[in-house]
């Protein structure tokens, strides 16, 4: 019978067939596995045992992987060390040295800094382009263009990027395209269902959910995941056990805290739109059917002190992340998008003034009331 998503997100973990049945999935907290004899672990090898070391995988991090795969609607999924290795084994999985990848301006600036060094270094090329026309990216395209990288809601200015254009795009041009789905989360969007070859998470925000862990995953086709997975064994970028269990237990509480969340954010967003001088709003529009996220994002103009405000915020964290249950504000600045060269920043819309807000599932009424006086505090 088939499950919907709530059930799913409950129900994704899979039975080890332990003869002592436990509610929760056990911590499988060991560096690896122990076999009766030779024989016993060559069936391993010949795919008849499912875990040899805990690099190559974990009861409790195939879960993970296993777990969001099916969320996303894809075959095949595996986590990994942090977001940021998610993304690494992805594109090595679909491009190498002496091919080409197409990227948008508006990208977070930890993967902005992987592209522009770390991959070129690597000899992948790779082009950096204004995705909010199409023209642009077509015109990028190259005889040895093996991908199209893009974030379904990009950070921190919360662009909602149009999918199906991409999917188009890639058939067209026969490369890959993957999708950074760590703002939406597969509650709101489901790449791998629009036609995209892989989505990423770094599941450290909504899938972990509680600030507790460091993780990601990857999601898509399972020639590509097997790649993939054959990179992370190789270059080390296993997730331990541990987190992989913590983010497991996040996964299951997803949906409702995606729907408490969003509630708040397009309340906070309506409210900083309607009573406030700020000078730009950014929120997510036409997202999906079941809300926009639980992403603000502001620019205080000039008729607020930005140190002022920050300084003022009382019990809401400022943190360089985001997507815990509890409100907090980053400023990208000099922190997620430090490393991005100025006038890319200054393109983009991000100022002195830029604060992005990640909405916790408080109270709406006490959330308001402290950027309410944080921003008395800081009117000038």
């Amino acid at each position: 019978m088939k499950r919907r998503f709530d059930t799913k997100a409950v129900h994704f973990q899979r039975d080890d067939g332990e003869k002592n049945k436990s509610k929760t999935k056990p911590i499988f907290q060991t560096s690896a596995f122990s076999f009766n004899d030779l024989d016993d672990m060559e069936q391993y090898f010949q795919g008849e045992k499912d875990h040899l070391y805990s690099r190559y995988s974990n009861p409790n991090t195939v879960d993970l992987g296993y777990g969001v795969a099916q969320l996303e609607g894809a075959p095949a999924g595996i986590a990994t060390s942090s977001g940021m290795s998610a993304i690494l084994v992805g594109v090595l999985s679909a491009a190498s040295p002496g091919e080409h990848i197409i990227v948008p301006q508006d990208l977070y600036g930890g993967t902005y800094q992987l592209f522009q060094q770390e991959l070129q270094e690597w000899g992948i090329e790779v082009s950096v382009v204004d995705f909010k026309d199409v023209k642009n990216i077509e015109a990028a395209i190259q005889s040895n263009t093996k991908l199209l990288y893009a974030e379904a809601v990009t950070n921190p200015l919360l662009r909602v990027e149009n999918i199906e254009v991409l999917v188009e795009l890639g058939k067209k041009h026969n490369f890959l395209v993957m999708i950074d789905n760590t703002f939406a989360t597969p509650y709101f969007c489901q790449p791998y269902l629009k036609g995209a070859d892989m989505a990423v998470h770094s599941a450290t925000k909504y899938i972990g959910g509680h600030s507790d862990v460091t993780a990601g995953v990857l999601t898509g086709h399972e020639n590509l995941i097997a790649k993939a997975k054959r990179k992370m064994i190789n270059i080390g970028a296993n997730l331990s056990p541990f987190e992989g269990w913590l983010a497991c237990r996040g996964l299951k509480t997803l949906s409702v805290r995606m729907e408490k969340q969003a509630g708040n954010a397009a309340k906070l967003a309506q409210w900083f739109d309607q009573e406030t001088d700020v000078s730009v709003v950014y929120y997510p529009v036409q997202l999906s059917e079941k809300g926009n996220g639980a992403m603000v994002s502001i620019d205080l103009g000039e008729k607020y002190d930005v140190n002022t405000f920050f300084r003022s915020l009382g019990w809401i964290k400022i943190v360089p992340t985001l997507a815990g249950v509890e409100t907090t504000v980053s400023y990208p600045l000099n922190t997620s998008h430090r490393t991005v060269p100025d006038n890319i920043r200054k393109k983009l819309g991000i100022t002195e003034g830029t604060a992005r807000i990640s909405v916790g599932i408080e109270d709406p009424e006490d959330i308001i009331e402290r950027f309410s006086e944080a921003l008395s505090q800081a009117a000038i």
